[in-house]
């Protein structure tokens, strides 16, 4: 398992003055135990043009994959190796994951793995490296690559030996046309 990420969070006192509002490692973290995948949420926005939070912690709030509509989502996720997951542990994922919803409708996924949510994504990979599947191809990354997702139907999966962390904003984005 990697490590927690640290979050600061900067605000306006009083007087009007930048200061610190939060430094520490981040709270709102899930661990997805059949398959090892941790979500950790930094912040959300429920919509945009942002509101300022004052003292509030945008992150302690439950959200699933997609952000808000009108809104943002940013998480950094660490995705173990596949190999460490067994055929029970990927039919489990199947079963629990919730990617269900997010999936094209009428179609067998390529891999549990797949969904598409109604964003713009942005990955940045932090450490690692990953497999981005799409529907008939796919793309290796490295720590260093950004991805720009566009409502596009794809899956993550980790084939190397070592965890892949990536950061993501996701921003609420047009309905889907298929």
């Amino acid at each position: 398992m990697m490590e927690g990420v640290r979050r600061v969070v900067t605000t306006h006192d009083a007087r009007g003055k930048a200061v610190v509002l939060m430094d520490g490692m981040a709270p709102n973290v899930r661990r997805r135990a059949a398959t090892g995948i941790t979500s950790t949420l930094l912040w959300v926005l429920d919509h945009v043009p942002a509101r300022y939070s004052g003292s509030a912690d945008f992150a302690e709030v439950e959200i699933g994959i997609p952000p808000p509509q009108h809104g943002v989502v940013c998480r950094v996720v660490d995705f173990p190796p596949v190999g460490a997951l067994d055929a029970a542990a990927l039919e489990r994922l199947k079963r629990e994951s919730g990617l269900e919803q997010h999936r094209k409708p009428g179609e067998a996924p390529r891999h549990p793995f797949m969904h598409q949510t109604r964003s713009v994504d942005f990955g940045l990979i932090l450490e690692g490296e990953i497999d981005m599947l799409l529907d008939e191809s796919e793309v290796h990354l490295r720590a260093g690559d950004v991805v720009v997702q566009q409502a596009t139907n794809h899956a993550w999966v980790n084939r190397g030996s070592r965890p892949c962390r990536i950061a993501f904003i996701l921003v609420d984005g047009e309905e889907i046309r298929s």
